[in-house]
C-alpha cells in the first residue's frame, strides 16, 4: 500500500514515509490533535508514478475537494541531526483532485533542487527519497512556531514562542515581524501581540508534554483555528543546540571551553577523551591530589574539553577577581565571565579546599620546580642542550617493542606509557617555560609606562629552539630542495603522491627523514583518535605544494624567519635603550630579564612534542587491540575502537560484546559535531551558551578581536576550516576557528592569521608571533563574516580586522 492514513503510521518507518510524517505520527500517538490526512510513501516515488486511484480515494475520504496542506516528507527531513527547515517545498491551500497531483509532482522535483542538494552535501547526506503528506488545512487566526527549549542561547529552562495573525507560513519564511515570547516558570500578562497568556500556558504545556514524550527539545509548528482550538501541524528536533552538560547534583554549573588552549576546536573521539581523562587522572596522582576527582574538573561535553568553573564562581574571596584572571585564556572569556558572577543563581558559597592533597601537592611538586627553575637561571644553555637531548631517550622508550598480545596487554601498555614520561623528562622540559614566562611577566612590569605588553612581546620574534618552528623550516627546505620536482609535487594529485611515498617510487626529496623525526605530529594530534602524519602524510604534501608555488626570495620562509629574529634582537636594544634613557638603575636588569626570555620561551612547544611520543604509543596500542577486537567480530575494523572508551574496549575483551552498533551510534554523533561551527565559550548546565545572552557590540571600524602577534599585515583572506587538503597562496592571511601546530606549515607562506577561538598563549598565535606574522584572535564569527578572496587588513597590536 502506497497511501497510508496519517493515524495508522508508524513513526519508526523512516524510509517509508519519511521525517516530517514520522514526526506527525509521533504527535498522533501522543494523543496531541493534528489534523486529518494521509501519507504517499516512498515506493510511489521509487516507482516514479503516483496512484492515482488511491490517493483520489484518500483525499475524498477527507472531504469534497476539501482545500488540503501538501508537505514534503524527504526520508533525511526533520531528523535530529538535519531539519532541512525550509529546503523542500510545502504547498497550501491545495483543492480539487488534479491540482492535488501537480502538487505532489512538485514535492517530488523538491527533492533535487539545488538548494535541497547544497543542504545535504553540507549535512554530508548521500541521498534521500520523498514520501508525501497531505493534510486538511486548517484556517488559522494565529500561528507559528513553538521552540521547547531557547534556540538562539540554548536555555532548556526556555520556551520560545514566535507567532503572527492569519497564516504560519509567514512566520517560517521570514515575511512579516512575528510576535516574540520567551516563555520561563512564569507567564506573566501580554499586552502585545496576538496571542493572549491562556494561549501561551497552553502552549507551553504542550511543548512540555510533547519534549517529555520525545526524550528531546523540539521545533513544533503550530496554529489557532477561528473557534480557538489548537491544531499540532509539525514537530521535530531543534538540531542547533549544542549538547547538555550532565550535571549530577542537579545544581547550575559553568564550564569553560578548554580546548582552545590548545588550538583544538573539533571535538575528541571518545577514546580521545577517555584517554585524555585518564591521563589528567595520572598527573593528578604524580603531584600527589589523589582526592581530587577528575571528572569535577575535567568533562567533554559534545566531544569538546570544558573546565568546570563552579566552585570558583561561587567562591566569595575568588569570585569578584575571577573576570581579571581569566583573561589569559582569551578575551571572549571575560565578559561572560562577568555576567555569571552577577548571576544571582551562583550566589557565594565557601569553596571547600581539600586541604590535604593541596599540602601534598604543594611537597611533591614545589621543591623539584624551585630546583628546575633555580638550574634554569643559572646555565640556561646547559639546561636547555640537556633538555633537548631528552627527546631520543623519550622517542626510544615509547617506540620500543612491547610483548603485548592480547586486547588487556596492549590496552595496559596504553595506560602505562605516560608514567615514565610525565614523572621527569616532561616535568623537567617545563622549567625553561616557567623561566621565560616569569622573565617576561616581570619585564613588562618593569617596563611599565615606557612599553606595551605588544611592545614586550616582539623581543620573541624569531626565538630559537623552537621545535614546531624548526619543523615547520625544515619542511621548507625539502621544499626548496625538491624544486626540480616542482611538477611533480604540485600537479599530481595528493592521494596518488601518497600512494608512490608507500609503494617507494617518490623521488628521494627527504620526505621520509622530516617523517621519521617528526610523523608523530599533526593536526588534533592530541586527540590519539587522530591519525598521525605518519599514517596519512597528505598534510605534508599540500605544505610542500604551497612552498613550491612561492616565487618571491623575499617572501622565503627561512628569510622570514631569520628577519623576524633580527627584529626581536632589535626589540631587545630599543627597549632597553627606552629603560637607560628614564630608569636608568633597572637597564642591566631589564636587559638580562628579555634575554632570558627570548633564549628560553622557543622551548614551549617542547614538553608537548616529547607528550606525543607517548600518544603515540598510545595510538599504536590501542590499534593493535582493535585489529584483534575486529577479527573476533566484535568490530568492523581496528580504528573503530577509537569510539569506545577505554575501560569498555576492556569489557569488549572480557566479555566478548559486540560492539559495532554502539560504535556506528558514536561516530554518527562524531560525525554531526565536525560539521558543528559554533562551540559555546562558557556554558552553563541547563544549556545557556552564555556569550549568546550578551548584548551584540557594533564595530563601525571592522571585526574585532584581540591581537596576539603584533604587526600589520594585507592581503587576500583564505578561509580554512581544516588544515587537510588546505592550500594557502603566499601573501595570503588565513582565517580559521583555531590552530594547533597541525596548522602552523601554512604559517610560512601566510602574511598573518585571524581565529576565531584562542588565547594569547595557545600554540597559533606563539608560533606567530615567533614567525613575526600579526595575528588577530577571537574574533567571532570570522570563518563566517569573511569570505575567501576578501582584502582584509589586520592589526595583531589592536586586534582590528578591517574589511576593504
Amino acid at each position: 500500500m502506497t497511501v497510508i492514513p496519517l493515524t495508522e503510521l508508524d513513526p519508526a518507518d523512516l524510509e517509508r514515509i519519511g521525517g516530517k510524517a514520522a514526526g506527525m505520527a509521533v504527535l498522533i500517538a501522543a494523543g496531541e490533535r493534528v489534523p486529518a490526512g494521509f501519507c504517499l510513501t516512498t515506493d510511489a516515488f521509487e516507482a516514479g508514478r503516483i496512484p492515482r486511484e488511491e490517493v483520489e480515494a484518500a483525499y475524498a475520504a477527507l472531504g469534497e475537494d476539501v482545500p488540503v496542506a501538501v508537505r514534503s516528507s524527504a526520508t533525511a527531513e526533520d531528523l535530529p541531526e538535519a531539519s532541512f527547515a525550509g529546503q523542500q517545498d510545502t504547498l497550501l491551500d491545495v483543492t480539487g483532485l488534479e491540482d492535488l497531483l501537480a502538487a505532489i509532482e512538485t514535492c517530488w522535483a523538491s527533492l533535487d533542487s539545488e538548494r535541497a542538494l547544497a543542504y545535504r552535501a553540507a549535512h554530508g547526506i548521500d541521498g534521500s527519497r520523498m514520501a508525501v503528506v497531505v493534510q486538511t488545512m486548517i484556517a488559522p487566526r494565529a500561528a507559528g512556531v513553538l521552540f521547547t527549549a531557547n534556540p538562539l542561547t540554548g536555555t532548556r529552562g526556555e520556551m520560545v514562542v514566535d507567532a503572527a495573525a492569519g497564516s504560519g507560513t509567514a512566520v517560517v519564511d521570514g515575511t512579516v515581524d512575528a510576535d516574540h515570547y520567551v516563555l520561563g516558570e512564569v507567564i506573566g500578562p501580554h499586552a502585545e501581540g496576538c496571542l493572549d497568556r491562556a494561549q501561551l500556558t497552553e502552549l507551553r504545556s504542550v511543548g512540555r508534554r510533547i519534549q517529555e514524550h520525545v526524550g528531546a527539545p523540539q521545533d513544533i509548528e503550530w496554529a489557532y483555528d477561528a473557534d480557538g482550538v489548537l491544531w499540532l501541524l509539525q514537530s521535530r528536533g531543534i538540531t542547533s543546540l549544542f549538547p547538555l552538560p550532565e550535571s549530577e547534583d542537579g545544581q547550575l554549573r559553568v564550564y569553560m571551553e578548554a580546548g582552545h588552549m590548545q588550538g583544538m576546536q573539533r571535538p575528541t573521539t571518545p577514546m580521545g577523551a577517555s584517554v585524555m581523562l585518564r591521563i589528567t587522572r595520572q598527573w593528578l596522582d604524580l603531584f600527589g591530589a589523589t582526592a581530587l576527582e577528575v571528572p569535577a574538573l575535567l568533562r567533554f561535553i559534545g566531544g569538546r574539553m570544558f573546565l568546570d568553573l563552579t566552585p570558583f564562581v561561587r567562591s566569595p574571596g575568588i569570585r569578584r577577581q575571577l573576570p581579571e584572571m581569566m583573561a589569559t585564556y582569551g578575551p571572549r572569556v571575560v565578559p561572560v565571565i562577568e555576567q555569571i558572577v552577577q548571576d544571582p543563581r551562583l550566589t557565594a558559597q565557601r569553596l571547600r579546599i581539600p586541604l590535604g592533597a593541596v599540602a601534598r601537592t604543594v611537597i611533591r611538586s614545589a621543591p623539584p620546580i624551585a630546583r628546575g627553575v633555580v638550574a634554569v637561571l643559572r646555565r640556561p644553555e646547559a639546561e636547555r642542550r640537556e633538555i633537548l637531548a631528552s627527546a631520543g631517550a623519550v622517542r626510544e622508550a615509547c617506540e620500543a617493542p612491547t610483548d603485548a598480545s592480547t586486547v588487556a596487554e596492549h590496552l595496559d601498555v596504553a595506560e602505562r606509557v605516560h608514567l615514565q614520561v610525565l614523572d621527569g623528562p616532561v616535568l623537567r622540559s617545563l622549567n625553561p617555560l616557567w623561566v621565560a614566562m616569569g622573565c617576561q611577566s616581570l619585564a613588562t612590569g618593569l617596563l611599565h609606562g615606557l612599553a606595551t605588553e605588544s611592545e614586550v612581546s616582539e623581543v620573541v620574534r624569531g626565538a630559537p629552539h623552537n621545535v614546531t618552528t624548526e619543523m615547520d623550516l625544515e619542511l621548507w627546505r625539502i621544499a626548496a630542495e625538491a624544486a626540480e620536482h616542482r611538477e611533480l609535487l604540485t600537479g599530481t594529485p595528493v592521494a596518488q603522491l601518497v600512494h608512490m611515498l608507500r609503494e617507494g617510487t617518490l623521488p628521494d626529496i627527504g620526505l621520509e627523514r622530516f617523517l621519521a623525526e617528526y610523523g608523530h605530529r599533526g593536526a588534533a594530534e592530541i586527540d590519539v583518535g587522530v591519525p598521525r602524519w605518519g599514517e596519512d602524510p597528505a598534510p605534508v604534501f599540500d605544505a610542500l605544494a604551497n612552498y613550491l608555488r612561492l616565487t618571491d626570495p623575499v617572501q622565503a620562509p627561512d628569510v622570514r624567519f631569520r628577519r623576524a629574529a633580527e627584529e626581536g634582537e632589535a626589540a631587545i636594544t630599543q627597549l632597553v635603550q627606552r629603560v637607560r634613557d628614564r630608569r636608568r638603575p633597572l637597564a642591566p636588569l631589564v636587559g638580562l630579564l628579555l634575554r632570558r626570555t627570548r633564549q628560553l620561551i622557543g622551548l614551549r612547544e617542547f614538553p608537548k612534542f616529547l607528550w606525543l611520543f607517548a600518544l603515540g604509543q598510545v595510538r599504536r596500542h590501542l590499534l593493535a587491540a582493535g585489529a584483534l577486537l575486529a577479527a573476533q567480530g566484535q568490530l568492523e575494523d581496528a580504528e573503530d575502537i577509537m569510539f569506545l572508551e577505554l575501560d569498555e574496549a576492556r569489557a569488549a575483551a572480557r566479555d566478548g560484546t559486540d560492539q559495532r552498533e554502539l560504535v556506528a551510534q558514536r561516530r554518527a554523533t562524531h560525525e554531526r559535531e565536525l560539521r558543528r561551527r559554533h562551540v559555546p565559550v562558557v556554558l552553563l548546565s541547563d544549556g545557556t551558551d552564555v556569550e549568546a545572552t550578551l548584548p551584540v557590540l557594533e564595530h563601525a571600524d571592522g571585526l574585532r578581536g584581540a591581537g596576539a602577534a603584533p604587526g600589520r599585515a594585507t592581503g587576500r583572506a583564505r578561509v580554512i576550516t581544516d588544515p587537510r587538503g588546505a592550500r594557502i597562496e603566499p601573501g595570503e592571511i588565513l582565517v580559521a576557528p583555531t590552530t594547533d601546530p597541525g596548522w602552523t606549515p601554512l604559517f610560512l607562506t601566510a602574511a598573518g592569521l585571524v581565529t576565531e577561538t584562542g588565547a594569547a598563549m595557545a600554540h597559533g598565535p606563539t608560533v606567530a608571533r615567533e614567525y613575526g606574522i600579526p595575528a588577530v584572535i577571537c574574533v567571532k564569527g570570522a570563518t563566517t563574516q569573511i569570505r575567501t578572496g576578501q582584502l582584509i587588513t589586520i592589526d595583531g597590536a589592536s586586534g582590528r580586522v578591517s574589511i576593504e
